[in-house]
């Protein structure tokens, strides 16, 4: 071979190489350039999904380009988020999941839930938090948490809280709570929240633990009261609620809703993602669709959204051991 041919070939060749490096960085700079998939891994209608439309709709608006919900609800959750997981790394499918799913699961399901909450994702944003609430029925005595312990105390076995499945968030917060107070309650598990708060609601049990987006309709009926809520303090949406932390202090957990993209998505693509996320959440027709929904925008930033998830992990898998729960 020639020494011309031959310097004409591997000058090919390097430009062959080069070329997909080149092809991405200008895919990345023109994004998103096609319609964009946000999964979620519940069914339509519940808190997560109705978030996620809401936030569809803004991107969609601001980008002019299609964002398009895609709910792949399955096992707890594990199903939606393990597909995300082993999607393509390029930003056109997301992970918008709430964090029951994403911080209880591994330890309920013991290695089987098919993802990796940390290795696995990239954190984009907490789109919302909507806080779980103790809520009772209108006749139960108790009418404050104070008042709620000593009832209890001296019922010992014979008081009954519905939560919507073993392992669930509002189950094991009832577990939390019957730590933190010293009670001896009986956990009766249903198969969805909306059957364990309409239980509560005809009187079969007498409290539970729910999203309030879940029981608001029930409370401002007057079908179920509000006791406290379960955050670290009292919340904006409901700021005549007192927090179970004034009562039994350090109880407190954050219910969060959060955009995820697979790890290894370009930096350039999770960064524009993420400002387009906050544009998003200073609007204040989005605050306002929320907060009629229960919910509300967040201001954590990406670093302190991955410390919480690495401490809901910890958290989450210590209550989950101390309760016993399996999955049903």
């Amino acid at each position: 071979m020639s020494k011309r041919l031959f310097g004409h070939l591997a000058a090919v060749g390097l430009i062959a190489a080069l070329a997909p490096v080149a092809y991405p960085t200008f895919a990345q700079s023109d994004y998103p350039a096609r319609p964009v998939n946000i999964v979620v891994p519940q069914a339509v209608g519940g808190a997560n999904d109705t978030v996620a439309r809401a936030l569809q709709a803004k991107l969609s608006e601001n980008l002019k380009r299609p964002f398009l919900v895609e709910n792949r609800p399955g096992a707890g959750g594990n199903l939606g988020t393990a597909h995300v997981a082993k999607a393509p790394k390029d930003g056109y499918t997301l992970l918008l999941t709430a964090a029951s799913a994403h911080t209880i699961n591994p330890a309920l399901y013991q290695g089987k839930h098919g993802f990796d909450p940390v290795a696995d994702f990239e954190p984009i944003a907490v789109v919302a938090t909507a806080p779980y609430v103790l809520v009772t029925h209108p006749g139960f005595e108790p009418r404050t948490v104070k008042d709620l312990v000593a009832y209890v105390k001296k019922r010992p076995g014979q008081i009954n809280y519905a939560s919507a499945g073993n392992g669930t968030t509002n189950h094991l917060l009832g577990e939390m709570f019957k730590q933190a107070a010293g009670l001896y309650m009986v956990h009766i598990p249903y198969r969805g929240a909306a059957a364990a708060a309409t239980d509560v609601v005809g009187g079969q049990l007498p409290l539970t633990f729910g999203s309030l987006p879940g029981v608001l309709p029930f409370v401002k009926s007057g079908q179920l009261r509000l006791m406290a809520v379960a955050e670290p303090k009292r919340s904006p949406l409901i700021p005549d609620t007192p927090a179970l932390s004034e009562t039994l202090p350090g109880f407190s957990t954050i219910s969060w809703y959060g955009l995820f993209a697979p790890a290894g998505t370009p930096r350039e693509v999770v960064d524009k993602l993420h400002a387009e996320v906050q544009r998003v959440l200073a609007a204040k027709d989005f605050q306002d669709k929320l907060a009629g929904q229960g919910a509300a925008v967040s201001t954590l930033n990406r670093q302190e959204f991955a410390a919480l998830i690495k401490e809901d992990l910890v958290k989450m898998a210590r209550i989950v051991k101390d309760s016993k729960a399996q999955v049903d």
